[in-house]
């Protein structure tokens, strides 16, 4: 993170040199009024002096002009320097996402992510823009106004100085509790942000079970602590903002009643009184903007841990040996693997020994949770084990080109994620160099062609949010098609055809058979019939390899296998009795 800010602020140096002059002359010209005002007005007491006051007149309106211009001109620049950075924050933060390792995001939120792409990177930008344009004017006025109040007499700038100085510590008093609560606030947010985007995602099982009701009640319990939260913070605010009035209060007070005393003693002119009045109106504004910069640097300084923590989350190397893609492919062979995840102390997989030549299909077959996804997630490197495991043409994955591994792998998940995008891009997946026609005979292969026909826009048609517009076998007909897009050596379905009907699914087998030849092909499902034609079949229970061997084999060996053929040969007869 702090790489980052210095990368831009070294960037964009000379923006932000040209907004501090900018701000220091329109300062300058903020006073002129005032001080032209004092002057006419002991020019109006001499005759005379009309050319004069026309003059004092005609600068008055240039330094109006002046003073607007100004403005306008940082404020552009200042609004450029604070959009830039957040923009650069959030496209560094997505690219940082994307390739953080798995095991160290699988137990963030999808809401408390939103929020870091959101508030605190709006809180980072917010505080840049205050500093930039906010700061920089404070400490502007604080400086000329004060120096050019001196010049009107010392004593009265020091005795107006001694209530804002009370004020500044009154302020550091009270930012104590801002920053407590702001952090309660913050956290009640990330809170609420991942309770909507979770029932937001759940919708379909709320409304189909009734839950309606409850999901509310639970909505409004948080949403009333973030509003609690936000109330601590505003009254603390509020006081911050009480204690400026009062002390702006006492400053005329102070200027009224020695300020008086001062002219009537013939120390100073009335002209250089009232002057003197324009300029404590000058301290209106950083009197004010104080306490609104401390509150927005705390809340900046809690963003800014909240962001540095994401992206002091190490990346995958994803060059690990050259720039280069390798083509990958010839046998695999995993080794005596154990793997437990991260900050967990149970094992998913325990003693794994596979071996799959290349051009054969390997079936693993399993109870649920018995580790099928993991190994297949391990065989992409999502997550980090130890070398020696796991070898694909006699080489250690572990010095494989991870961007040349996982290129020479087509995973067909078991959630079916779609984009909300056309049916073309998700079979690409966005990437380019596939013409219309490979994208029809692909999802011909898929058995998804028909479906596509029936549709307006063909292939170019958007399928709403997570394919919401398609049934369950649509859904895993377009992912499939990838499979048949993607020129790959290793193919991996991971139960894949759950949602298919028996008829879709038998075509659409002697399709990948065909996709297979010459290729390493790995086929998870829960169902017999998926994985019965594999050169070789393995079944797991509890992270073990408990039977291993062809479809024949292992009917004929009467152990967990048989068990799920028997079960499920029932299953069938039932519905077709």
């Amino acid at each position: 993170m702090l790489t980052i800010l210095k990368k831009f602020f070294i960037k964009y140096s000379i923006h932000i040199f040209f907004i501090i002059i900018l701000i220091f002359i329109n300062i300058y010209f903020q006073t002129c009024p005032s001080k032209i005002l004092g002057n006419i007005i002991d020019l109006l007491q001499v005759p005379n002096n009309e050319e004069l006051i026309v003059n004092k007149i005609a600068f008055l309106i240039f330094s109006a002009l002046a003073i607007i211009l100004l403005r306008i001109v940082w404020k552009y620049l200042a609004a450029i320097v604070s959009r830039t950075l957040e923009k650069d924050l959030r496209d560094n933060l997505f690219s940082h996402f994307l390739k953080i390792n798995l095991n160290s995001i699988q137990n963030i939120k999808n809401g408390e992510l939103m929020s870091y792409f959101i508030k605190d990177v709006n809180e980072v930008k917010r505080f840049v823009y205050s500093c930039i344009s906010d700061g920089v004017r404070v400490v502007a006025i604080l400086l000329i106004a004060t120096y050019t109040m001196k010049n009107v007499n010392l004593t009265l700038t020091i005795a107006v100085l001694i209530p804002i100085i009370i004020t500044d510590i009154i302020i550091v008093f009270i930012r104590k509790y801002i920053e407590k609560y702001f952090k309660k606030s913050q956290n009640y947010y990330t809170k609420l942000s991942e309770y909507v985007q979770e029932s937001t995602d759940g919708i379909r099982t709320i409304k189909t079970y009734s839950c309606e009701d409850s999901q509310i009640s639970k909505f409004i319990k948080k949403n009333n602590l973030l509003k609690r939260g936000n109330i601590a913070v505003d009254l603390y605010s509020t006081l911050l903002s009480i204690s400026v009035n009062i002390c702006f209060g006492f400053c005329y007070g102070i200027t009224i009643i020695y300020g008086s005393k001062l002219v009537l003693n013939g120390i100073i002119s009335v002209g250089e009184f009232v002057a003197f009045n324009g300029y404590i109106d000058l301290f209106f504004y950083p009197i004010f903007s104080i306490p609104r910069l401390i509150a927005r640097f705390k809340r900046a300084q809690i963003s800014y841990r909240r962001l540095d923590y994401i992206f002091s989350i190490e990346e995958e190397s994803l060059r690990l040996i050259n720039e280069s893609n390798e083509n990958i492919h010839g046998d695999i062979k995993i080794n005596n693997l154990t793997f437990t995840y991260p900050e967990y102390t149970d094992k998913v997989l325990k003693n794994i020994n596979i071996e799959i030549k290349e051009g054969q299909t390997l079936g693993i077959i399993g109870t649920i949770g018995s580790g099928k996804t993991t190994l297949m997630n391990l065989l992409l490197r999502l997550y980090s084990i130890p070398n020696g495991k796991i070898l694909i043409g006699d080489k250690d994955i572990n010095d494989i080109d991870l961007v040349s591994l996982r290129n020479s792998i087509c995973y067909i998940t078991q959630d079916n994620f779609l984009f909300s995008t056309t049916i073309k891009d998700n079979i690409e997946l966005f990437k380019e160099g596939f013409n219309d026609e490979q994208i029809h005979l692909s999802t011909e292969k898929a058995m998804f062609a028909d479906d596509i026909k029936e549709m307006k826009e063909g292939i170019y048609t958007i399928i709403g949010e997570r394919g919401i517009d398609l049934s369950g076998g649509q859904k895993q007909r377009v992912v499939i098609s990838r499979a048949f897009l993607n020129n790959k050596n290793i193919v991996i379905f991971d139960d894949t055809f759950s949602a298919l009907d028996n008829k879709t699914e038998e075509y659409l087998l002697k399709n990948i058979k065909e996709l297979s030849h010459n290729k390493t092909c790995i086929i998870i499902s829960n169902r017999i019939s998926d994985v019965k034609d594999s050169d070789q079949i393995i079944v797991l229970d509890e992270g073990r390899i408990v039977e291993q061997g062809t479809h024949r084999n292992l009917i004929n060996n009467n152990g967990l296998y048989h068990k799920f053929y028997i079960r499920q040969l029932s299953k069938s007869n039932e519905i077709f009795s």
